[in-house]
């Protein structure tokens, strides 16, 4: 018993930040206070009517989207090919292609704002896809290589064996078993992009200021309530996303 009610002490510091967000989200007056005096949505009604604070969540989403898309069939192809190789080079690559999963990300921030300055990237669209698509790829090729290794490669050796291309056997073999983890590998894509700061910070601004951005300038420079209902939204969303993909998982079991 002990166990649990430290982990249950544990998990409650742990979420306990979050959980007096929604309740200051809710709040009517001009700062942010927990408790709030009274409830209003009054601050979700900035921010549906707040044109800066539409803009970036367009650009969030758009970039984030945009790195699924592109760390996805790029993630998979190299998490593919590692796992056929095998081999030291294979390995090697596969350090260098996860290494920004252990470098801490300011540290990519500075090389990508520099690198950037030199190629004309700076707040662009592009250049914010490329440097989250590098922070993506790593979780795109650990989540694939995980469900590549429980996959039974002789189904796919069967269908080759009967004229069936390499590439048609992946799509029409491989893939359906393993769609699931590349759902997740997806899912993690996003919320990698959409949730990156310290990147967006220093390489975005102008019209293609991420929404994470523009909330931290905000907390910084006036406290401005609307980011608690900013940030309630996006834990609601990812309350939803999570438990969604649970029934999924289940339904697969099943």
């Amino acid at each position: 018993m002990w166990l649990y009610l430290l982990c249950s002490l544990i998990i409650l510091f742990l979420i306990a930040p979050t959980v007096i967000v929604l309740p200051m989200s809710l709040s009517g007056g001009p700062f942010l206070q927990f408790p709030p005096h009274d409830l209003s949505f009054r601050w979700y009604e900035a921010y549906a009517n707040s044109i800066e604070w539409r803009s970036a969540t367009t650009v969030s989403l758009k970039v984030a989207l945009l790195t699924v898309a592109l760390s996805m069939p790029l993630g998979v192809a190299a998490a593919y090919g590692i796992e056929r190789a095998g081999g030291r080079l294979a390995t090697a690559i596969l350090i260098a292609l996860t290494s920004p999963m252990i470098i801490p990300v300011i540290f990519v921030g500075i090389g990508a704002f520099f690198l950037y300055a030199r190629l004309n990237l700076l707040y662009t669209i592009t250049g914010l896809v490329l440097a989250h698509v590098t922070l993506a790829l790593p979780f795109v090729i650990a989540l694939t290589l995980s469900a590549l290794k429980g996959f039974d490669e002789r189904q796919e050796r069967a269908a080759r064996s009967l004229g069936a291309s390499r590439i048609y056997a992946f799509f029409t073999i491989t893939l359906p078993q393993i769609g699931f983890s590349l759902a997740a590998a997806a899912l993690l894509a996003f919320l990698t992009s959409f949730d990156e700061v310290i990147i967006a910070f220093l390489i975005s601004g102008g019209e293609n200021e991420t929404l994470t951005r523009r909330m931290f300038l905000s907390l910084r420079d006036r406290l401005d309530p609307t980011i608690a209902a900013i940030s309630s939204i996006l834990i609601l969303v990812s309350i939803v996303i999570v438990l969604l993909t649970q029934v999924l998982q289940n339904r697969r079991q099943d």
